[in-house]
Order: structure tokens, then C-alpha cells, then sequence
């Protein structure tokens, strides 16, 4: 009779080495923003999010940029401060707004997408073009599995654009 394996200690689980590259790599990219982009990492995310998903509710923004609400709009708030993004009254909610990119916020958008894709080739990096295939397809079925988990348990689970999944191709 076979033993289970014993736990793993917890610099080995899973849970662990995925936020410690998070640390890792959002510490780099933050501190890179500031140059490239001319805006904070979290601004840069909302004005991304606002470029591949415009016109687009501040809600929606908060979905797409893994914001709450609160954060969404101060953020949505500093891009139109900045002449980045425009706010517009919602034609389908009387109370909302949407939010697209002036032409100073496509530029803008422009040099923080280059530097999303330039960092995304640096973290992956160390892998071959299949190893990097298959982590996506890995990475896309755990985002699945675990908004199926979410809602199993009754939380709020993110989604992409048309209930898809929010991840991006490596």
C-alpha cells in the first residue's frame, strides 16, 4: 500500500512561487512605468484596459484591470486629469460614464503596450516558444478551473470580454 506523499514545504506549493513572481516581476515592471510610460503601474494597467476594451464602464475598468470599483475610478479619474482618457455619460445607464483614449492616451497606450509586451518576453524568457505554449494553456485552464471554484463557493469570479477568461497570450 502506497503512502501519500508528504506536503510540500511552503516555499514548494504553488500558491507561494506564483505570488513570489508576482512580487518579483511587478517590482521590476513598476519600477520601469515611471520612464516609459510616464505613469505608475497601476494607472499604465487601467489605461491598457481602457485601450483593448474602450468604451468601456468603470466597472468593466475594475473587472479588466483586477481593480475594486473605488480604485477603477481614482485611476479613471487621474488618465482624465491627465488628457489620457474621456469620460462620456453612458447612453445605456443615465448614471454611469464610459471611458475611452484621447489621441494623447493612444500614444500613451502605445509605449505602456510596448513595455507589457517587452516585459511579458523578459518573465518568460528562460522558456522555449512550446514551453511557453503550454504554460498558457496551462495558465488558461487554472483561471477557468478557479472562476468555476469561485462561483461553486458563491464569489465574485473575473472575467474577460464576453465572460472569457482574463488572460493574455504569452
Amino acid at each position: 500500500m502506497s503512502q501519500a506523499p508528504a506536503p510540500l514545504p511552503l516555499e514548494r506549493t504553488f500558491t507561494y512561487r506564483l505570488h513570489l513572481l508576482h512580487k518579483v516581476s511587478d517590482l521590476e515592471t513598476q519600477q520601469r512605468y515611471p520612464g516609459a510610460v510616464g505613469l505608475s503601474l497601476s494607472d499604465g494597467r487601467c489605461l491598457t484596459a481602457i485601450g483593448r476594451f474602450e468604451s468601456l464602464s468603470v466597472k468593466d475598468l475594475a473587472r479588466y484591470a483586477n481593480l475594486n470599483k473605488s480604485q477603477a475610478s481614482r485611476a479613471a479619474q487621474a488618465l482624465v486629469t491627465q488628457g489620457l482618457v474621456s469620460k462620456r455619460d453612458s447612453q445605456e445607464d443615465g448614471r454611469g460614464v464610459t471611458l475611452a483614449l484621447t489621441a494623447a492616451g493612444r500614444k500613451a497606450c502605445a509605449r505602456a503596450m510596448h513595455l507589457v509586451h517587452e516585459r511579458n518576453a523578459e518573465i518568460v524568457g528562460c522558456l522555449t516558444p512550446a514551453e511557453q505554449a503550454q504554460l498558457s494553456a496551462l495558465l488558461d485552464r487554472l483561471v477557468a478551473h478557479n472562476q468555476q471554484l469561485a462561483l461553486a463557493h458563491g464569489s465574485a469570479a473575473p472575467d474577460g470580454p464576453d465572460g472569457e477568461a482574463a488572460t493574455q497570450a504569452l
